[in-house]
């Protein structure tokens, strides 16, 4: 059945499953599919005029196409990239080094490098030298994925 249908659509396979993964695209945005659906239109645009001819065989006409997906793929990543703009704030979401900078108070002694101290509303841990709860400490870097504080006297 499928065998039938592909060769009865002849040189349009190439079209539809552009349009398909561009339609795929839409309901499943990541800006992969379209690459990819561009060069299926471009081969499927490319089967219409050279369907005839004898050295345009399945075989061949998949080799671009994946020549092409690579090569949209690669092009778009460059425009996709090239099109992103600086944050300005570029912590935002990078609470532990947004803290960077600041000094503390430790609510825990650090012992063995580790201790406890508070920044607003949020108690972290830090890492250090050892010292005593109550000393002044300035944090001085953050550590595994902000969830932890690198900490000096001050």
């Amino acid at each position: 059945m499928i065998a039938s249908i592909v060769a009865e659509l002849g040189p349009w396979n190439w079209m539809l499953l552009g349009f398909i993964l561009l339609c795929l695209e839409i309901f499943a945005p990541g800006v992969f599919l379209l690459w990819i659906g561009i060069a299926a239109l471009i081969v499927g645009s490319a089967s219409l005029l050279l369907w005839d001819v004898a050295f345009w065989t399945w075989q061949v006409q998949v080799l671009i196409f994946l020549v092409l997906a690579l090569a949209s793929a690669y092009v778009g990543k460059k425009i996709v990239r090239d099109r992103e703009t600086a944050s300005d704030q570029p912590l935002l979401n990078r609470r532990g080094a947004q803290m960077i900078g600041r000094t503390a108070t430790l609510s825990e002694p650090i012992k063995e490098g580790r201790g406890r101290i508070k920044l607003g509303d949020t108690t972290w841990r830090v890492s250090g030298p050892d010292l005593p709860a109550g000393a002044q400490v300035r944090v001085i870097g953050a550590a595994d994925a902000d969830l932890e504080l690198v900490v000096e006297p001050a």
